[in-house]
């Protein structure tokens, strides 16, 4: 059957692939939005956090400064009103955006860096526009904690993240305490400053072979993944010093390991008494001040949850002995 150039452009156009036509992201009226922002590489910046930085009526950051390099890295000109949101007003200054949102207008919310509300400011205005029950959204992005965690190797299908460990050597060992048979993958927050006295801690607690992964400047161009026992990557941060932000990512608790915990489990925990008279000893084995001696054993013996027996108990105990 004869046909004709019309009836082949036809066909040839039915067969090529329908081409999707993105439309331009849509900006919500009165509604927040929590938007992540890039990490560490500006060229994660989605197309959707560009149009709210355009065109939203508020934009609540952690540090105006760095939103406004931001927006000149990715060259976009923030239009609406810029306002500090951080850790120290965000409690004060939700209220008075949410008004502005129960007026129809659009509030996005973002931090230096990653999402929102992610050990950064945001959710006190998340927690108030669900009391007052006024729309909140997300503009999902970048995250140090997944990233991290799909770079280490360690299980992905459960973990848990537990921020930045506590400043304090004493209460960094008791949250440690606290996550030895925890079987999930964690996942911390830490510091240039305290990464050395965190590496100590989490050999003292955890032991030495415990699979673990550092993970510094996340997307950026020096990005290093460390990973390794503990042990190794301990001695990694003596030899090698890491710098930048950093997330640490250790393995959970091996079924041995959980096994090893629940024989030292509550039947096992020591009575005061039982702490005074080994205090005693120690004291007098080590020629040391019963204070000292106290703080000793009540540290080798922490109770089943990781916290530690109160000192002054232990003291009047040993005085009771003594008596």
């Amino acid at each position: 059957m004869f046909k004709t150039m019309e009836t082949v452009r036809n066909e040839q156009a039915e067969e090529q692939p329908t081409k999707h036509v993105h439309a331009a992201p849509i900006v919500p009226e009165g509604t927040v939005v929590l938007a992540a922002t890039p990490i560490g590489n500006t060229a994660d910046a989605s197309r959707r956090l560009v149009t709210l930085l355009e065109q939203a009526d508020i934009v609540a950051a952690e540090d105006t400064r760095r939103l406004y390099a931001l927006a000149n890295r990715l060259g976009i000109h923030v239009s609406g009103r810029v306002v500090a949101n951080h850790d120290h007003n965000e409690r004060g200054k939700a209220d008075g955006l949410l008004d502005e949102v129960e007026q129809g207008a659009t509030v996005v919310v973002v931090s230096d860096a990653g999402m929102p509300t992610i050990n950064d400011p945001g959710l006190a205005i998340v927690r108030r526009a669900i009391e007052r029950g006024l729309p909140v959204t997300c503009a999902p992005g970048p995250s140090a904690v997944l990233d991290a965690l799909a770079l280490s190797g360690l299980p992905t299908d459960r973990f848990c993240y537990e921020g930045f460990l506590p400043r304090k050597h004493s209460e960094r060992l008791q949250h440690l305490r606290e996550l030895r048979v925890e079987r999930r993958t964690i996942v911390f927050y830490e510091t240039l400053h305290r990464i050395a006295d965190s590496m100590d801690d989490l050999l003292e607690v955890l032991g030495p072979d415990r699979p673990m992964a550092l993970c510094r400047e996340l997307t950026k161009d020096y990005e290093q993944i460390r990973r390794g026992t503990i042990a190794e990557v301990r001695q990694s941060v003596i030899d090698e010093p890491p710098h930048g932000e950093m997330v640490l990512v250790i393995a959970g608790a091996s079924d041995e390991e959980v096994a090893a915990a629940e024989l030292n489990g509550p039947s096992a925990a020591l009575s005061i008494e039982q702490l005074a008279e080994l205090a005693q000893q120690r004291a007098d084995a080590d020629g040391v001040r019963i204070k000292d001696a106290i703080a000793t054993v009540i540290a080798e013996h922490p109770m089943p949850d990781g916290s530690l027996v109160n000192r002054k108990q232990v003291y009047s105990a040993v005085l009771a002995l003594k008596n």
